[in-house]
Formats: structure tokens, sequence, C-alpha cells
């Protein structure tokens, strides 16, 4: 199972650390730009705050993008999650079908180990990519704000990093469970998940009816403008992202190995 398991980071080190360093990056530039911007943010706050629907959908109705954390948690915030949730998408979606569209299943599954071990070993090699992504993330951000010197409220920072690491397994474990139904590449497939969950998300906060059912999605408990203001935690929607994760998870095991490999 180690071998798999060696075989699989190594096979995918690359991709992570492109996401990884691009998500990262691309937020410590954004954090960087606060300092150049500040001026021009608190003419804007104001306007920002009052543009209904918009302003409610990303935040900026309760936190001021004229403070570091509101700026944070309307801007950095958003591209963080559409980022981590496309790449916890990608990798998991192809983790176990590429074996299939890749014509290699018949090596590795020849292999004197059982398929629930080298879906264990799949499964932990996307739990490590998700752990390694999350931290680089939170290093370049934690450098931005080291550099700017701004004060910023870590115990609710490393929250939002915490939760939105969960919601990446969550996203994960959904499209780990699709992967071991198909024996062809569906990266697209993951990437329109990703879209969609945050779609659904950014909808149910304009629309008033679906506020109800906004921790359906995996993105309502990672919601950066709520952690940054210190709204309750919402013990249903983890609860349910536990519930589909396992859900996700146990299935992919179950229907890949009950079911024949394409040649």
């Amino acid at each position: 199972m180690k071998a798999v398991l060696k075989r699989e980071l190594l096979l995918n080190i690359k991709s992570m650390l492109i996401w990884s360093l691009s998500v990262g990056i691309l937020g410590l530039t954004c954090i960087l730009l606060y300092s150049s911007m500040e001026g021009e943010m608190k003419d804007m706050a104001d306007a920002f705050s009052n543009m209904g629907a918009f302003s409610d959908a990303f935040g900026m109705s309760t936190l001021s993008i004229a403070s570091l954390k509101g700026y944070f948690a309307t801007e950095i915030g958003a591209v963080h999650g559409l980022g981590s949730g496309m790449f916890a998408a990608i990798i998991a979606i192809n983790i176990i079908s590429k074996e299939e569209d890749g014509h290699t299943g018949e090596f590795i599954f020849s292999m004197p180990l059982s398929r629930t071990k080298v879906l264990t070993a799949k499964a932990i090699c996307v739990f490590i990519m998700l752990i390694v992504f999350t931290i680089v993330c939170t290093a370049c951000y934690v450098i931005g704000f080291n550099i700017l010197g701004e004060e910023m409220p870590m115990d609710q920072f490393m929250t939002f990093m915490c939760r939105q690491f969960v919601m990446n397994l969550e996203v994960a474990g959904i499209c780990f469970g699709l992967s071991s139904l198909t024996g062809k590449n569906r990266m697209g497939l993951g990437l329109g998940l990703a879209l969609l969950f945050y779609a659904y998300d950014v909808m149910g906060r304009v629309i008033p009816d679906l506020k109800d059912y906004l921790f359906v999605g995996p993105y309502s408990y990672a919601n950066a403008a709520e952690i940054f203001t210190g709204e309750d935690t919402p013990v249903k929607a983890l609860i349910l992202a536990a519930l589909i994760l396992v859900i996700g998870v146990a299935f992919g095991f179950y229907n890949f190995n009950r079911r024949d490999l394409a040649s």
C-alpha cells in the first residue's frame, strides 16, 4: 500500500504545487495590494455596502472592505474558496478512474494488494494533498499579513482556513465516489460540480427562499464573511458535511470493489 501511496503522490505532486502556489500567491498578491488601495477602499466601502443582493452575497453589507479583515473576507476569501474547491474536485474525480482511462489498471490491480488497500492509498493521497494545499495557502496569507503589519484576528482566520479544509474534504469525498462510477476522465464534471456548489451558495445568499437550504451546500459553513463577523458555528451544516463525506468515500469503495474493470 505504501508503494501505491508513494506512486500517487509522485504523480500528483506537480499539479498540487501548481494549484497551491497559484492560489496562495494570488491571495498574497491581493493582500499586498491592500496597502496601495487602502485610501480608495475607504471611499468605496459605503458604496459597496449598499448594493443590495450583491453586497449580501459577498458579505460587503456586514464587513467593511476598508479594513484588512473585511477586505480578506470579501475578496481573498472568495478567491480561495473557489480555487480550493476546484482543486479538491479535480484531484478526487480522477483518482480512481484514471487507472482505467490510462490503461494502467491492469498493472496496479495485478499487484498482491486488494482493491480496498489500493483505494485506501488513493484516499490518503487526496487527504495529504489537501493538507499541503491548505498549509501552503495559509503560509502565503500569513506572510502577507506580516509584510503589511496590519491587525488581523488570527483566531477567525484559522477558523476560516480549517472550515475551508473541511469543505474541500466534502467536495473531494463526493468526487471520490463519482470517480468509481466510470473509467473515463471526468475533470470537466469535477470542475462543474465545484462551480455549481459555489454558485448555489451565492444564489442562496441572494434569494430569500433559498437561505433556509444553504446548509445543504459545502460552501455554507466555510463562508468568510460569516466567520469574520463571529456568527454561530453552523453545526447542522458541519454534521451534514461529515455524513456526505463518509457516504461519498464509502460508496467509492463499495462500487469499485463490486464492478468489473474496463479493459
